[in-house]
C-alpha cells in the first residue's frame, strides 16, 4: 500500500519545490538501491525520510546534495539539477563518519561550511561569522576547543553551525541525533525549528526515530527502495504502511508520543 498525499487541483499552477525527485533509481552493482522514487517538498516544510536499515535513505539524499548520479531519473533543488545550488543547502552528516582525530578547531569546522574546503588560515570576517553561527545553536564557548575533546552533543552542534552559517535556504541531515543523548537530540530538532521559523527555511532530515517525525516533521517519507508513502505524518505514518515498509507483522509501528504540534 503505497500512501500519498492530496493531488493538485486542476489548472492550478504549482510553485517550484525545494526538493524535486522525479522517478529516481539507483543500482550499486546487483543491489537495486532506489527503485522509481517520487515526491516533491515543497517549500518550508520540514520532511523526515524514515526506513529501515538499508532502505537508501542515505543515497536519497546523496542525490539531493548532486553527490550521487542516479541511475534513471534526476533530481532538483529549487528548480535547478541537484548539485548546482550548493550555496543554498547546509549539510549535517552521519557523526560517525567522522574522524574526531582530525587536528582542528570547531570553528575551523564551522568555517569549512563558508569556504567549502578546509582553511588554511581563518580570516577575522570568517572567524566572526564562525563564532555567530557557533552562538546561534548555544556553542560560542566551544569555539577554540579541538575537534577530539567534544562530545557527540557537542559535536552536533558544531556541524550544524557549519551547515546554518550560510544560512541555507535547504538543511539536510542525516540521522543527526545518531552518538547524542537525548536531551541533546531534543535541542537539535529545537534549534531546527527555531532557524526553520526565523528564515523560512525547508529541512530534510533521516531519522530512525518514528516519535520525533511524528512530532517534529510537517511531511514524512516512508521508505524502503521505493517509496511506501508521502505525506502529512498522520496519513502516511499508519500502521499498515509503516508494517508494509519495514516488512514486519504482527505488532504496531505506531509511534506513542506526545500530540503531534500544530502545523501551518
Amino acid at each position: 500500500m503505497t500512501v500519498a498525499g492530496p493531488a493538485e487541483p486542476a489548472g492550478r499552477t504549482r510553485p517550484v519545490p525545494a526538493i524535486h525527485v522525479h522517478h529516481v533509481s539507483v543500482r550499486f552493482g546487483d543491489a537495486q538501491v532506489l527503485a522509481d522514487v517520487n515526491f516533491d517538498l515543497a517549500v518550508g516544510n520540514f520532511l523526515a525520510i524514515v526506513g529501515p536499515n538499508g532502505a537508501g535513505k542515505s543515497t536519497l539524499v546523496k542525490v539531493a546534495l548532486g553527490l550521487l548520479r542516479p541511475d534513471q531519473g534526476h533530481a532538483a533543488v529549487f528548480g535547478r539539477d541537484a548539485g548546482d545550488v550548493p550555496e543554498q543547502i547546509g549539510y549535517v552528516p552521519q557523526l560517525k563518519t567522522f574522524d574526531r582525530s582530525f587536528p582542528a578547531t570547531a570553528v575551523e569546522l564551522v568555517v569549512t561550511g563558508l569556504r567549502r574546503r578546509w582553511p588554511a588560515r581563518v580570516r577575522r570576517d570568517e572567524r566572526e561569522r564562525a563564532v555567530a553561527a557557533l552562538a546561534e545553536v548555544g556553542a560560542a564557548g566551544l569555539a577554540d576547543r579541538g575537534l577530539a575533546r567534544l562530545s557527540g552533543g557537542e559535536l552536533q552542534r558544531v556541524y550544524l553551525a557549519r551547515a546554518l552559517a550560510r544560512r541555507p535556504a535547504l538543511v539536510l541531515l542525516d540521522e543527526p541525533a545518531t552518538g547524542v543523548d537525548y536531551l541533546a537530540e531534543h535541542d537539535l530538532y529545537d534549534l531546527l525549528e527555531r532557524y526553520q521559523r526565523d528564515s523560512g527555511a525547508t529541512v530534510a532530515m533521516v531519522t530512525h526515530d518514528l516519535a520525533a517525525a511524528r512530532y517534529h516533521a510537517s511531511r514524512v517519507l516512508v521508505l524502503n527502495g521505493r517509496v511506501f508513502g508521502f505525506g502529512l505524518p498522520d496519513d502516511v505514518m499508519c500502521d499498515a504502511c509503516l508494517q508494509e515498509a519495514y516488512g514486519h507483522v504482527g505488532h504496531s509501528h505506531v509511534p506513542h508520543t506526545h500530540t503531534p504540534r500544530a502545523r501551518g
